[in-house]
């Protein structure tokens, strides 16, 4: 919905760097202007030693009303806000005697539930949200963000100030000079902690916040996170009765994000995900009279579809089974063309945007669908994401799925031999990684989670050997030794295997990769708000709480697995039958390209010795060499992924002008990154 840049200035100021510091919020408002073309303001207290930046995208009350920054100057509380709050309307009539609204935006509400509940007011939001609050009575300086990172939110400390934003680019006019943090570049902890791949820059954890009292110490605390059952404990209701309830919740969820005051459409693919938001979209129009936010009347009941349309023969392209969804349900269909051109194209504005890496081109699909949307005239898009962590769609839990059985929903059907000898099947070829550290008490601390692998070394990269100085964690066990006491106590007495291997991704994968790359950041490049229906807070706990096999369901008789069963059932109302029989099939972009194509031209622009060189932590023999492999005649795919990688890092250090990684392999490095050891204080 909107941008923010924030800072907070831990020394006293004199009071003539106030026009310095407007200026400075300005600069790092232009740099994420995409966010927010409706509206801009600006806050800076008395002091100097505050500031606070917002740009608006105008969803909820386009009047001037709702523009930001809120005060609440009787008693000096300001806030910032990016996000949709989709409660507001139940806290406005509950707290309408205590707070006087200025108009009807649903982020106003956080100061009046904050001037009311205190900092547990963040459990009471439902929506996708990232914000800042300043309250100058108590010096409190308070930054909290949604409960499974949709939007983000980064934090870092440059000449004694702490500066937070939507965006790590919104900290350069600030005088933030990026480095590169190999320890963090090493381990993998940039996909599971509260480190990015730059020195120094923190996020702010999915369902945590972050606070300064009194213009000291900056602390980082959860106030939400998953819950599972007791594996243990027998499962008393019905199949049916859990089937009526995922129904019911996921019907609500999408209800709710309907409400806007512009357009509202649906990115839909050939999937059980998106097909079922669209599906239940078309119900709740034709069934409840819903509208589609505002519009003319026909507008408002007509439902548009945008799908991605990758090359036919590329073994990727869906938009086939995705049209024939629109057309049972009367919806408009809009297919957006994504061949190989206009992939390349997008590239380096994607990785711009996601400010991160994935190994993958799918990013630049969601960038030219955004683009379609917003040619139509629709600002607010429903997506399907969250639904494979929270009802077990990837293959990969399937070893999990088995690998215990389910006392909660016991089967006479499944015997321990048939589960075994899947098992072992499923893991032909499979082996646990083994290198030094990796010992039985890692794996144990992770319940034997054979997703791990998967979700602690998503880009591999081609490091320079000096780097290998800080190579003392192996992302396993960084992944281990990221979680908190509690939860591993959680996973070594009461969690399923299921259930821990969702806890992970979403954890890692979701956050980290799949909402930066196909979620808000790439869609606000082109003002479109994307919703997620299946991270509706209300949805996601009921989901936890359905046993693992209902989830994923075992048939011993054909060998086979259900994935997302109980998600099938739920909305088998609202989707076709192709759909409602299809297999899982990730949204990923082709992978195989010939040479000098535009892909193979791109990489060769971008992926050259000088431009390597210039990073610093990569080896160029292995990244030349993983090149010529990635586009030979065998068109090695694990090579084109490293190459995507390393092409991803290059577009980083250009865009962001981050210095060459030096090697400290002769000097005094111990392997760890004290800025990184510490909390930013």
């Amino acid at each position: 919905m909107c941008g923010i840049t924030c800072t907070l200035h831990f020394h006293h100021q004199p009071k003539d760097v106030g026009p310095k510091l407007e200026s400075e919020i300005d600069e790092s408002l232009d740099l994420v202007r995409h966010r927010g073309p409706d509206a801009r303001g600006k806050w800076v207290s008395p002091d100097c030693r505050v500031g606070l930046g917002h740009v608006r995208l105008s969803i909820i009350d386009p009047s001037p009303q709702g523009d930001q920054p809120f005060h609440d100057y009787k008693d000096g509380i300001h806030a910032v806000v990016n996000g949709e709050l989709y409660n507001h309307e139940q806290y406005r009539k509950e707290l309408a005697q205590e707070f006087e609204f200025k108009g009807n935006s649903d982020c106003e509400v956080v100061i009046a539930l904050y001037k009311h509940y205190g900092i547990t007011f963040l459990s009471r939001l439902r929506g996708e949200f990232a914000l800042v609050l300043w309250d100058e009575k108590r010096q409190l300086f308070f930054a909290g963000r949604d409960r499974f990172g949709i939007k983000s939110l980064y934090y870092t400390v440059v000449n004694n100030r702490l500066l937070v934003a939507t965006e790590m680019k919104s900290f350069l006019p600030y005088g933030w000079k990026p480095e590169w943090c190999i320890p963090t570049l090493r381990s993998h902890e940039y996909d599971f902690g509260w480190k990015t791949i730059f020195k120094g820059v923190y996020n702010v954890r999915p369902g945590h916040y972050l606070r300064s009292q009194g213009f000291g110490p900056v602390e980082q605390s959860v106030y939400w996170d998953c819950e599972y059952p007791d594996k243990r404990v027998l499962e008393t209701r019905s199949e049916a009765e859990m089937i009526e309830g995922l129904r019911e919740r996921l019907l609500e969820a999408v209800r709710i994000r309907l409400r806007a005051d512009v357009p509202v459409g649906v990115y839909l693919s050939g999937g059980v995900d998106s097909s079922s938001i669209a599906g239940m979209m078309s119900h709740l129009i034709k069934e409840e009279g819903s509208r589609l936010g505002s519009g003319g009347d026909g507008e408002a009941t007509r439902l548009h579809c945008f799908s991605v349309e990758f090359d036919k023969t590329s073994g990727f392209d869906e938009s086939d089974a995705a049209r024939r969804t629109a057309e049972k349900l009367g919806a408009q269909f809009h297919p957006v063309r994504v061949d190989e051109r206009a992939l390349a194209s997008a590239f380096e504005d994607t990785v711009w945007a996601s400010e991160s890496t994935l190994p993958d081109l799918c990013g630049g699909g969601k960038l030219i669908l955004a683009e379609a949307a917003h040619k139509e005239g629709i600002k607010v898009v429903l997506t399907g994401e969250g639904a494979d962590e929270h009802l077990a769609g990837y293959p990969t839990y399937q070893p999990d799925a088995i690998r215990e059985e389910d006392p909660s929903w016991p089967t006479s059907s499944v015997t321990d031999a048939d589960r075994m000898n899947k098992l072992e099947t499923l893991l032909q070829g499979w082996t646990y990684p083994s290198p030094q550290g990796i010992t039985e008490a890692i794996k144990h601390m992770l319940n034997h989670t054979y997703n791990a692998s998967d979700v602690s070394d998503m880009c591999v990269l081609p490091f320079a050997a000096w780097t290998d100085v800080h190579d003392k964690l192996h992302p396993i066990v960084a992944l281990a030794e990221s979680l908190d006491g509690r939860t591993r106590h959680l996973i070594d007495t009461k969690w399923h295997p299921l259930h821990t291997a969702e806890y992970l991704s979403i954890k890692t994968l979701l956050p980290t990769y799949i909402l930066r790359h196909a979620g808000d950041n790439v869609d606000m490049m082109h003002q479109v708000e994307s919703r997620p229906p299946f991270l509706d807070h209300h949805v996601t706990e009921y989901a936890n709480g359905i046993p693992p096999s209902l989830k994923v369901p075992f048939n011993p008789v054909e060998k086979t697995f259900r994935e997302k069963y109980i998600l099938r059932e739920a909305m088998r109302p609202f989707i076709t039958d192709e759909v409602y029989s299809s297999r899982k099939k990730s949204y990923l972009a082709p992978s195989k390209y010939d040479v000098n194509g535009p892909v193979h031209q791109l990489f060769t622009r971008l992926v050259t010795k000088e431009n390597v060189e210039n990073i610093g932590f990569l080896d160029w023999d292995k990244t030349k060499s993983n090149l010529e492999k990635a586009f030979g005649d065998g068109k090695d795919e694990m090579a084109y992924r490293v190459t995507l990688s390393v092409a991803q890092y290059v577009v980083l250090s250009q865009r962001f002008g981050v210095g060459q990684a030096q090697d400290t392999s002769k000097g005094k490095a111990n392997g760890f990154c004290h800025e990184c050891l510490d909390e930013v204080k």
